[in-house]
């Protein structure tokens, strides 16, 4: 059991090839608990905030997700319709669904996801590439492991 009264954004590792946002950041929350008998576990938050003009790429998930649009006016994707969104807006995205998030604004958008597991896989459908590998295709499919991340 745990009440997380605040916590804090990071930048994003600018060693991923596939989505270099060096403006945006985020922060990964799992229930921080030592106690597996009393502490949540399979569910993660991830709160962003999409820098002007950065985007999330295209991609997908082997897990269900959810998205909450905090604030701004984002340009999401979801399978094949893209539209923009207002604040409020909750995105349900379906295991296996292309997705991305976009923000053509002068202002950050901010947003929530959560995902009902610690492990979290991801396939690039499009790249955001580091400078230097802009001719590469996508990296293959690979798993965060969250709860490792915040521990380590």
């Amino acid at each position: 059991m745990a009440i997380i009264a605040s916590f804090d954004y990071a930048t994003f590792d600018e060693s991923d090839p596939d989505d270099f946002r060096p403006n945006s950041k985020w922060a990964l929350l799992v229930d921080p608990g030592q106690d597996p008998d009393t502490r949540v576990d399979n569910i993660t938050l991830i709160f962003e905030e999409i820098a002007p003009g950065d985007r999330i790429p295209l991609h997908t998930h082997p897990i269900h997700e959810v998205i909450v649009i905090d604030a701004g006016r984002p340009e999401v994707t979801l399978g094949d319709e893209t539209r923009e969104v207002n604040r409020g807006t909750v995105v349900f995205i379906p295991a296996g669904t292309p997705h991305g998030t976009r923000n053509s604004s002068s202002r950050p958008v901010r947003l929530h996801a959560m995902f009902p597991s610690e492990r979290i896989g991801i396939q690039y459908l499009e790249r955001n590439p580091a400078p230097g590998t802009e001719a590469d295709p996508p990296q293959p499919a690979f798993t965060i492991d969250v709860r490792a991340l915040i521990d380590a």
